[in-house]
């Protein structure tokens, strides 16, 4: 079967209506072809204008459709174009490499070359870098991005550089602390900042107090020989909860807690050391150092105290916060890797998330630079 160019087609249809209606077929064997084809190109002509003579493959559209087309494909490109960048600028600033793993991930999804071209990333440099093996130093650094990021997120966001060469090398890798805060900063990787807070402490009263036996010795060589106490308020979307700590000094793990929705002793420290003496038991000579608290200085708490026959009563002086710096310190942690991270919580949340922070986070994997950067249970394994 013969083909005619589109141009013939046209030229041949727009001398027809000149020739008139009964001409037609005379005219079609002058231009050498059958009168049906003329015939069926003017109804083409007539039905879609310049848009009848679209050759093979191609659908026939009326002017209007062809503009509707048109306007679809360019909007699909945009989608297309907004959808790689939203995916793959992230990649393109962290190197060649990322960049052509993300070229060789997605290449079914979309065109080399519409990738290439949308990410301004030159088609002969990815062709290239394909071809090339990856260096043993380049996987390492890679592998060492990866970890970094990982530790990071896996202890949201608490650990800062120190802690995460520990980390690192109590994974087997030979890092310096140099070089992970250079790929921190590389990697846009933020601790989260402390804050300043105060500690809710009732020191104007006329119960008994005690001299501060503890004279800063925050160092002992033993469990159950020193451990200290202290409370602070969470603020809530109702209201405010209060947290009793007690501390064994020489690991450092938080041995009895309690929270409560009032300040009184009853609801505060007496449960936290209830806790406290169910984990460890009392068979030595033990000092218990506080504040000067309303809690801590009143009968109750004393009488509970002095059933304990080796217990010695410990109290920081009079506004001295640093003679209670240990449980301050630990407050301090608190308050920036769960409090300030978060927005209000409601209070039933917030117990879940205090018990999550001090059980499972604080006493289990965080490190603590004062154990040499050891989690408390490595520390105790070797101690």
């Amino acid at each position: 079967m013969k083909h005619y160019e589109r141009t013939f087609k046209e030229n041949a249809v727009k001398l027809s209506y000149e020739r008139g209606k009964g001409q037609i077929a005379g005219f079609a064997r002058e231009l050498g072809i059958a009168p049906d084809y003329l015939y069926k190109w003017r109804q083409d002509f007539e039905k879609y204008g310049t848009g009848s003579f679209c050759g093979c493959g191609h659908p026939k559209m009326t002017p209007q459709q062809a503009v509707i087309t048109s306007l679809e494909k360019k909007i699909k490109d945009s989608k297309i174009t907004l959808e790689i960048l939203k995916k793959g600028t992230r990649y393109v600033s962290k190197g060649k490499i990322m960049t052509k793993n993300f070229i060789e991930n997605n290449k079914s999804q979309y065109s080399i070359q519409k990738i290439c071209a949308v990410l301004e990333v030159s088609e002969t440099t990815y062709y290239r870098r394909k071809k090339q093996e990856i260096t043993d130093t380049e996987a390492r650094v890679i592998l060492l991005k990866q970890e970094i990021t990982s530790i990071f997120y896996e202890f949201e966001k608490g650990y800062g550089c120190t802690k995460i060469t520990k980390e690192l090398q109590s994974r087997g890798f030979k890092i310096k602390n140099s070089s992970v805060k250079f790929y921190m900063r590389m990697l846009g990787l933020r601790s989260i900042a402390k804050r300043n807070y105060k500690v809710t402490t009732d020191s104007y009263h006329n119960n008994y107090v005690v001299p501060n036996v503890l004279n800063r010795e925050f160092r002992v060589s033993e469990p159950d020989v020193a451990w200290v106490s202290d409370i602070t308020y969470i603020q809530t979307t109702k209201g405010f909860l209060y947290l009793t700590i007690i501390m064994d000094l020489f690991d450092r793990k938080i041995i009895g807690w309690s929270l409560s929705t009032k300040m009184s002793t009853k609801a505060t420290i007496l449960p936290a050391w209830d806790m406290a003496v169910t984990k460890r038991k009392i068979t030595k000579n033990l000092i218990f150092h506080s504040d000067r608290g309303v809690q801590y200085a009143n009968k109750i708490f004393t009488s509970k105290l002095e059933s304990y026959k080796c217990v010695t009563r410990s109290m920081s002086r009079k506004q001295n916060h640093n003679d209670n710096s240990v449980s301050e310190s630990f407050f301090g942690s608190f308050k920036r890797e769960l409090i300030n991270r978060n927005k209000l919580l409601p209070r039933k949340q917030m117990r879940v998330e205090v018990q999550e922070y001090i059980e499972n986070w604080y006493n289990k994997k965080r490190r603590h630079s004062f154990l040499g950067y050891k989690t408390i249970e490595e520390f105790n394994e070797f101690n």
